[in-house]
């Protein structure tokens, strides 16, 4: 970890930070998002100024800060979402509303894989509404970091977990908590989960239409992975598009979790700068259980 008092005199190329403060990154998550907007999958939803940086998530040291900064100060460990891309640098200005201190006994690398997953996964699960005890949840998608942490939000919430993964993954989610895990490559979910309450769709497509035929009359789907699930409803059915929002509070309380134990948290790998391209490739054609994160330190 880069000393912080040797930076303190440190001049950036930004004339007025303002509420922003520059952050020496440290780690960043690797996300769906990446491959997505390398693509040209969701360039309708997140228009683009090219050239740009990829990377939506981050654990780092504040170098320098803005003079309307007033919570965190020169030396912290932070992490956050970054509320657009711009992660994958040495250095980033950040507003510092975006930002958790990170818990002592986390590193960078476990600090990086959590702000984009846990809270997407925490405010995914309610976006329809707060769960109900008893309430069915199908979540697709649930060996990943969001659908990890979404498992262990729904069953923490008093819900029976139905979860669709690989065959490879199944006793990873089923020891999150999930009550059922159905194999994806050979089970059809359809055959086994019924009268669900809430979908949690982190996959889209195909997995996506079929999913409507699993609800409860008053169910709904709530997509990460599909900005025109509620045009794709059937009539009667009800689709919800989720996009996560900044909450600093919620993210330490979280990580606070995460570092006590109370939480699993998985790092599927962790990559350098220079095989950074091809984590990303793997995250689109699918990977270990949990998040991959870069570490910039390599």
């Amino acid at each position: 970890m880069a000393d912080p008092k040797s930076h303190t005199s440190t001049q950036f190329p930004c004339p007025s930070l303002g509420s922003a403060r520059w952050i020496q990154v440290a780690a960043a998550g690797v996300n769906g998002l990446d491959w997505k907007v390398r693509d040209g999958l969701v360039r309708e939803v997140f228009p683009l100024v090219l050239p740009a940086t990829l990377g939506i998530e981050l654990a780092g040291l504040v170098m320098q800060t803005g003079p309307d900064v007033s919570r965190l100060k020169v030396g912290d460990r932070v992490m956050g979402p970054m509320g657009g891309l711009g992660a994958y640098a040495d250095f980033v200005a950040i507003d510092e509303a975006k930002l958790s201190v990170i818990p002592a006994q986390l590193t960078d690398v476990q600090a990086a894989a959590l702000p984009v997953a846990t809270l997407t996964a925490w405010q995914a699960i309610r976006a329809a509404g707060d769960i109900k005890p008893g309430w069915r949840l199908l979540i697709h998608g649930a060996a990943g970091g969001v659908g990890g942490f979404a498992v262990q939000f729904a069953k923490a919430a008093g819900a029976t977990v139905f979860a669709t993964a690989s065959r490879t993954s199944r006793e990873h989610v089923l020891g999150l908590g999930a009550d059922v895990v159905i194999d994806r490559s050979s089970e059809r979910f359809e055959d086994r989960a019924k009268e669900i309450n809430l979908v949690l769709d982190l996959v889209g497509g195909e997995t996506l239409d079929r999913s409507w035929q699993v609800l409860a009359p008053d169910g709904v789907i709530v997509s990460t992975a599909a900005p025109d699930v509620a045009a794709r409803a059937p009539a009667g059915r009800r689709g919800l598009w989720f996009m996560m929002q900044r909450d600093v509070e919620r993210l330490r309380e979280i990580a606070d979790t995460v570092a006590a134990g109370g939480l699993r948290s998985t790092i599927a790998e962790v990559t350098d700068f220079a095989g950074l391209a091809a984590a990303i490739e793997r995250n689109k054609l699918g990977h270990a259980p949990g998040k991959t994160v870069l570490d910039l330190t390599r």
